[in-house]
């Protein structure tokens, strides 16, 4: 992918990450509650699992951003593939 393209692609990934965990009251409000948080991260764990989640947000768009991206999914495709690399 063209860096004019992957760069900024990667900022709006993390700018969405950030509003995911500075907001987590607004997502909360959007998506509702989360069982599975609420079960195994007790009272209040849907805002922790958005906020968590937001994190991995910001990481993937660095990630996208610096091209690592493509080589964790190149990687993980060989490897279910069973091919070889080149």
């Amino acid at each position: 992918m063209s860096p004019f393209i992957r760069i900024p692609l990667g900022l709006f990934i993390m700018v969405v990450g950030y509003f995911m965990v500075s907001k987590s009251e607004k997502v909360f409000e959007w998506f509702g509650q989360n069982e599975f948080a609420e079960k195994y991260l007790g009272y209040g764990g849907s805002r922790t699992f958005y906020k968590i989640l937001g994190i991995i947000v910001v990481f993937a768009g660095i990630f996208t951003a610096t091209n690592v991206m493509s080589d964790i999914l190149g990687s993980t495709a060989h490897i279910l593939t069973n091919t070889k690399g080149s």
